[in-house]
C-alpha cells in the first residue's frame, strides 16, 4: 500500500519542463476529534504540522497534487469538561506520517486573478501509533497493551497502524506573482478506525487483562486511581470506556507558499512572464 502511494506521489510531483509544476511548503497546526478530545474543531491541545508536496496542472484551474505530511496529535482527559472523563484520566500522543494524492481545483484562474478559493479531495495513507507515559515518566505504546481486550477477546483485533484515509478540504490562495503564491487551507482526514487515541468501547475485566498483558496494561487502561483527589478503582469489565459510534478524525490548518518550478512554456521556450503579477483581484 505505502509503496504504491509513494510511486503515485513521485509521478504527481516530478518536475517536467513541458508541464506547469509547482512546489509547495506548508506549516501550521494539527488536531483531532475522538474520545479524549471531544470538541469537533478547536485549537485546544493542537500541535504542529508540516507538509511538502507539488501540484501538476492539468488545466489552469485543475491540478493533481501530492503531499508528504508530518504532524503530532494529542489528547488528555484533564482538559475535558465532563467530570466522568476527567476521572477516567486517560491521555495519549501520536506522530502522524501521511502520504496523499489529491485533485485540487481553483475557482478562479490565478494567471488572471490575484485571489482564488480552492478545494481538494483524494486518497491518503497514514501511520499512527498512540503512546502515553506512565506515572514514572516511562513511554509505552498503547495498542500492544490491548487496553480494551484486543487480541484477547475473540473477534476483537488490534487495529493496523498503517491505514488509508480520505483527505479533503479547502482554502484560499493569493498570487504574489506568476511564480509565487501564498495561502491558507483547512484539511480534514476521515479515518477507518476509532483507535487513533486507543479509546473506543468498553473496559476489559481487570484480571483478564492482567493475566494476558501484565500490570502495565491494567495501569494504562484506566488511570483514575492516579488522581490526587477522589481516586477511583478500576471499573468493572464491560463498563463503558469510550464511544464506538463514530470513528476518530484529524485535521490540519496550514499556511502555504507555492513556487513555480517550470521556468519554461509548454513549447520549451523561456517564459517571458517572469515575476509578472496578475492584474485582477
Amino acid at each position: 500500500m505505502k509503496k504504491n502511494l509513494v510511486v503515485l506521489f513521485i509521478l504527481a510531483t516530478s518536475v517536467s519542463i513541458s508541464q506547469p509544476v509547482r512546489l509547495h511548503i506548508m506549516g501550521g497546526f494539527a488536531n483531532y476529534n475522538g474520545d479524549i478530545q471531544q470538541k469537533k474543531f478547536t485549537l485546544d491541545q493542537a500541535k504542529g504540522a508540516v507538509s511538502i508536496g507539488g501540484t501538476f496542472n492539468i488545466t489552469d484551474q485543475l491540478a493533481i497534487r501530492g503531499d508528504a505530511s508530518f504532524a503530532k496529535l494529542q489528547g488528555d482527559d484533564k482538559r475535558n469538561k465532563k467530570a466522568e472523563l476527567r476521572q477516567r484520566n486517560l491521555n495519549f500522543q501520536t506522530i502522524i506520517q501521511e502520504l496523499s494524492l489529491l485533485a485540487e481545483y481553483d475557482f478562479r484562474n490565478l494567471n488572471q486573478h490575484k485571489l482564488s478559493p480552492y478545494v481538494f479531495a483524494g486518497v491518503g495513507a497514514y501511520h499512527f501509533s498512540p503512546y502515553s507515559y506512565d506515572a514514572a515518566g516511562d513511554k509505552f505504546y498503547l495498542l500492544g497493551l490491548s487496553t480494551e481486550g484486543q487480541n484477547i477477546i475473540p473477534g476483537k483485533k488490534i487495529p493496523k497502524t498503517k491505514q488509508f484515509n480520505i483527505p479533503f478540504g479547502g482554502g484560499i490562495k493569493y498570487a504574489l506573482s506568476d511564480d509565487i503564491h501564498i495561502g491558507f487551507e483547512v484539511g480534514l482526514r476521515f479515518l477507518g478506525t476509532d483507535y487513533l487515541d486507543d479509546v473506543s468501547s468498553n473496559y476489559v475485566d481487570q484480571n483478564v487483562l492482567l493475566a494476558a498483558r501484565g500490570p502495565k496494561a491494567v495501569e494504562l487502561a484506566f488511570r483514575g486511581d492516579e488522581l490526587k483527589v477522589n481516586p477511583l478503582p478500576y471499573p468493572a469489565g464491560g463498563s463503558q470506556r469510550g464511544n464506538s459510534n463514530a470513528n476518530d478524525f484529524y485535521y490540519f490548518g496550514l499556511f502555504r507558499i507555492d513556487f513555480r518550478m517550470n521556468w519554461f512554456d509548454r513549447d520549451g521556450s523561456r517564459s517571458d512572464k517572469g515575476l509578472r503579477c496578475p492584474t485582477k483581484l
